[in-house]
């Protein structure tokens, strides 16, 4: 019986796309980046390799260098299939974290089945529980487990796309709201993020049902950083 609140996983890395290959088939993968943010939009990615093709440099973004991740991005860019979902800061607020991320994802694999030729076999998903049963895609089994990006290539190269894709949007931000240092952190809850919040109070990108929570003085440092290590 598996543990309700954490998916047993016994299968090797990319069993999903050599499964599929093997019939000339494709899988999606599908990833996030952002979540645990305390500013800017939540960003997910959708990505399918071709049958057979895949690369050393498709790992977990969180293991990559920004130069790694970049030069893995380009290669995803010539090689396969693409696209994003973005879901806007004010939609965290206003349906909360878990909802947003829900909705980011299932907008990336809409946006990917408009340019995509082939339709997956299987979606392939880090953790989250995605749904399609109000969608055409509604009969394609959807494969949700943890340590994604590190069992699938497609997770992974989903993880890499969202994740230079966010920093490069948050780059930029940094110099429409300059203090916040948005260039650096990107968004996270560091020491200098949280000193500029209260120094400069927050600016129209930051999640107010997070602020609340991380400013709240009986929250304290250490409930912080669990509640960061939940939301990642």
């Amino acid at each position: 019986m598996l543990d309700k609140k954490r998916q047993k996983v016994n299968f090797t890395k990319d069993f999903h796309e050599f499964a599929a290959w093997e019939n000339n088939q494709v899988v999606c993968g599908i990833d996030e980046v952002g979540r645990g943010c305390l500013a800017g939009p939540l960003v997910t990615a959708a990505v399918i390799l071709p049958p057979h093709k895949k690369s050393r440099m498709l790992q977990d973004s969180k293991l990559l260098t920004e130069q790694d991740r970049i030069k893995a991005s380009l290669w995803i860019k010539k090689n396969a299939w693409y696209a994003y979902g973005i879901v806007h800061h004010r939609i965290i607020d206003n349906h909360n974290i878990w909802q947003a991320d829900l909705m980011a994802m299932k907008k990336a694999f809409i946006n990917l089945m408009a340019i995509c030729p082939l339709t997956p076999t299987a979606i392939l998903v880090d953790a989250m529980p995605l749904k399609l049963s109000d969608t055409y895609y509604k009969d394609i089994p959807i494969h949700h487990f943890p340590k994604g990006e590190r069992l699938s290539s497609s997770i992974a190269a989903a993880s890499i796309m969202a994740k230079v894709l966010r920093d490069d949007l948050m780059t930029k931000m940094g110099l429409v709201f300059p203090g916040y240092l948005l260039e650096q952190h990107k968004g996270y809850s560091t020491a200098k993020h949280m000193d500029a919040i209260k120094n400069l109070q927050h600016s129209i990108i930051h999640r107010m049902t997070f602020l609340t929570k991380m400013l709240n003085p009986q929250f304290t440092d250490q409930e912080t950083h669990e509640e960061q290590q939940r939301l990642c």
